[in-house]
């Protein structure tokens, strides 16, 4: 006789409070995914048992989960619920947390402004109470915000502020959080005796404490304040960095004490950079290899990455390259997995993926492109050198998404194929700036070709900086010694492989400071580079979608501003722009007056478009939300160019182009270049035509206009007919000054 198992009967799910208590041991051993997952299911069950207080705490301790794993939009997110419940309650100690929170999570998404708003309100709040513990946490996060600000003055006074209140109030952890912050403010200010008595004093506050996750973490806060006096200022016996491992020590044992395993994580990594620094590479490897097993043990990505790449610095360090290599691979898998929203530390300015994460890839590229350079068999060198240009492709999207702060970059990343093998008439460059020298990874019809140029990338920006300076008077031939040196490092090296090709494009897939100087006029010593070849510009192969345009039924739309408008001056040229392109395709201009944002939603919306042509002043900045194209009423931000081109993506047809023809990024400011660079992935269009600076006059009309009469002929590409306008521009004596005609760079799809 058949026995059939018994059926099992499915677990009950946990009741809202239950949810909570499990959320909060979680969170107290650092297992924040665990944490958040239990809090956002209290929350659910509050919301349905209509406990909007209740919901409200979840809500509370959820966005801490997410910000302690450096998901600041799904903590903004969750807060604003929580905000909207607690200011229908009109419950100022509900109300003030709540806005405290919003301020610390919007300073770490880089929004300084509201976060300053919400961090006010929610002193202001905590003061009418009169909460003391709430109004010392306030102001602590508020001395961060100062910091972050550069405003040291402000972030002291309420840091001094929040040290009184918290000492008042008995909250240990409280008051060594403030000590611990005004030390390392008082570090920037130099004064590193002070520095140090206030941070003996936060560890002294410690001991007594019990042991929780907060302390494990304030102790490793603790280390890393010790860690940067040391840097500042080192004291004979390294009195500083025994202070420092102290207390990495201590946080580790706290930490094993209650089983967090993430803070564990932290705590023997940091100190293991802390004897990398003082090269003792053995040590600070075997402490790296426990930091990495506990960041496996909780799968917590955020730390894994760090000492998977602290354990390849050391390896290579210590003369193990090959496990370096594979150290470095794992490291760069690991980062690709999580989300850029990486956690900032207190005080400090949200920096850059470039500065804080792009030296891992770069290492990874240097450390495969010396590999290529010691071996001999030709399949092994192409291995290498089409490895490194996958890293550096992978860095390119990386830093692209960072600064857009959105999935623009995946869509774009879907659908692309690479151009080298589409196109057979152009040459894709990678300039790879390192520290001792720039190599240029050449992307031939024959192969992939590695360059050395002995030029270290802080000689090289130097230039580039002189250069693009220069280049912008428009009275003067000074760019002329800055644009030889810049063609004798980055094209001359490449000449003999040109010369014996048929090559008609030049594209450059250009990095950091390069991205703010045009390349059409480097300068050989008798011509331009535009003279020789059509260029192109990228952000990345990976991010192109290789066609080329389709002239059949082109429409136009072209919208512009004339007049002055928002405090900024007029464009009395753009008239004649858009004059030019009246009898060369069909044309809808919305102009002055008609150039508002909601008509050209309405435009975007009703019609289909192949070229977007905006003739009116477009700034990029070094963040998304200071990049904007002036409308007549408003202004264009890349949000709402995403919103509303963006409808083009999910047609059979996406905008083929679009220009911006009086757009100025900052000269020097890379951040700024990045944007403009991006453009064309954000807006969802195939290219861009864009400007590096301003050139409010006829001559760029002129040469605008000369661009589209080229595209007119189907044998010619959109770089060649950019090549040919730039050219007819030079040819006129008016016009001849490379700072007329250089800046108009054609992004993305050269084809």
């Amino acid at each position: 006789m058949l026995l059939l198992p018994m059926p099992v009967a499915a677990a009950e799910p946990l009741s809202p409070d239950a949810s909570f208590r499990q959320g909060l041991k979680a969170f107290e051993r650092g297992a924040f995914e665990e944490a958040a997952a239990s809090w956002a299911q209290a929350a659910k069950g509050y919301e349905r048992a209509r406990k909007a207080a209740e919901q409200q705490r979840a809500l509370a301790h959820l966005a801490e989960a997410y910000s302690a794993l450096g998901q600041y939009r799904q903590a903004a997110a969750a807060l604003e619920t929580a905000q909207t419940l607690a200011e229908r309650s009109g419950d100022r100690a509900r109300i003030a947390p709540v806005l405290s929170r919003q301020g610390t999570v919007h300073a770490a998404l880089g929004d300084l402004e509201g976060a300053e708003r919400f961090l006010i309100r929610a002193l202001a709040l905590a003061r009418g109470i009169p909460d003391t513990a709430l109004t010392a946490a306030i102001l602590n996060d508020l001395g961060n915000l100062h910091m972050v600000q550069r405003r040291p003055a402000d972030a002291l006074d309420a840091y001094g502020e929040s040290l009184r209140l918290a000492e008042k109030s008995g909250r240990r952890l409280l008051t060594a959080r403030a000590l611990t912050n005004t030390a390392n403010a008082l570090q920037q200010k130099g004064e590193v005796a002070e520095a140090e008595k206030l941070l003996d004093r936060a560890v002294r506050e410690l001991q007594p404490a019990a042991p929780s996750h907060d302390v494990a973490f304030t102790l490793v806060n603790v280390g890393l304040a010790f860690q940067g006096l040391h840097a500042a200022r080192p004291q004979p016996g390294g009195v500083l960095v025994l202070k420092a491992s102290s207390a990495f020590r201590e946080a580790a044992a706290v930490a094993e004490k209650i089983g967090d395993r993430r803070t564990v994580s932290y705590a023997w990594g940091h100190l293991g950079t802390l004897y990398e620094n003082e090269g003792r590479h053995e040590e600070a490897l075997e402490l790296t290899r426990r930091a990495l097993f506990a960041a496996q043990q909780v799968n917590a990505p955020e730390s894994l990455y760090r000492w998977q790449w602290q354990s390849a610095r050391l390896l290579k360090k210590t003369g193990a390259p090959d496990a370096a290599l594979a150290s470095y691979r794992r490291a760069v898998a690991t980062l690709q997995s999580i989300r850029q929203e990486l956690t900032v530390r207190s005080g400090e300015l949200p920096a850059s993926f470039r500065d804080t994460q792009g030296p891992l890839y770069f290492e990874l590229v240097d450390l495969l492109l010396q590999q290529a350079g010691s071996q001999e068999q030709h399949q092994e060198i192409e291995t290498s050198l089409n490895e490194a240009r996958e890293v550096v492709e992978l860095f390119k999207a990386a830093e692209l998404r960072d600064f857009f702060r959105d999935d623009c970059v995946d869509l774009a990343l879907a659908k692309a194929t690479r151009l080298d093998i589409v196109s057979q008439t152009a040459v894709i460059v990678y300039p790879i700036l390192l520290t001792d020298r720039t190599e240029l990874l050449v992307s031939l019809p024959t192969g992939l070709k590695r360059v050395q140029v002995a030029v270290g990338s802080e000689a090289l920006t130097q230039e580039v900086r002189q250069f693009r300076r220069k280049l912008e008077k428009r009275t003067t031939r000074e760019f002329l010694p800055h644009a030889q040196q810049l063609y004798d490092w980055l094209i001359r090296p490449l000449e003999p492989d040109l010369a014996s090709l048929r090559v008609e494009t030049l594209v450059f897939v250009p990095d950091g400071p390069l991205r703010t100087i045009p390349m059409a006029a480097l300068h050989d010593g008798k011509q331009f580079l535009v003279a020789k070849y059509a260029l192109g510009t990228t952000p990345g192969l990976s991010l192109t979608e290789p066609r080329p345009i389709n002239r059949e039924n082109t429409n136009v739309l072209a919208v512009g501003v004339t007049q002055a408008v928002q405090g900024f001056p007029p464009l009395p040229s753009v008239s004649a722009e858009l004059q030019a392109l009246q009898g060369l395709f069909p044309l809808t201009s919305l102009v002055d007056q008609d150039f508002r944002l909601s008509t050209l939603e309405k435009k975007l919306k009703e019609e289909q478009f192949t070229i977007l042509h905006v003739a009116s002043h477009g700034q990029f900045g070094g963040e998304p939300q200071k990049t904007f194209l002036l409308t007549f009423d408003d202004k264009l931000t890349m949000d709402r160019l995403d919103q509303y081109i963006g409808l083009f993506k999910f047609r059979d047809d996406p905008l083929e182009l679009l220009t911006l023809s009086a757009c100025d990024t900052a000269e020097g400011d890379d951040r700024a270049a990045l944007g403009l660079a991006g453009v064309a992935v954000k807006a969802g269009a195939r290219s861009a035509l864009a400007t590096l600076w301003n050139i409010n006059d006829p001559a760029s009309a002129e040469l605008v206009a000369e661009f589209y009469r080229q595209l007119l002929d189907p044998s010619v590409s959109r770089a060649v007919a950019l090549q040919r306008a730039q050219l007819k521009t030079l040819g006129n004596p008016r016009y001849d000054h490379p700072g007329f005609w250089a800046p108009f760079l054609l992004i993305n799809n050269w084809l």
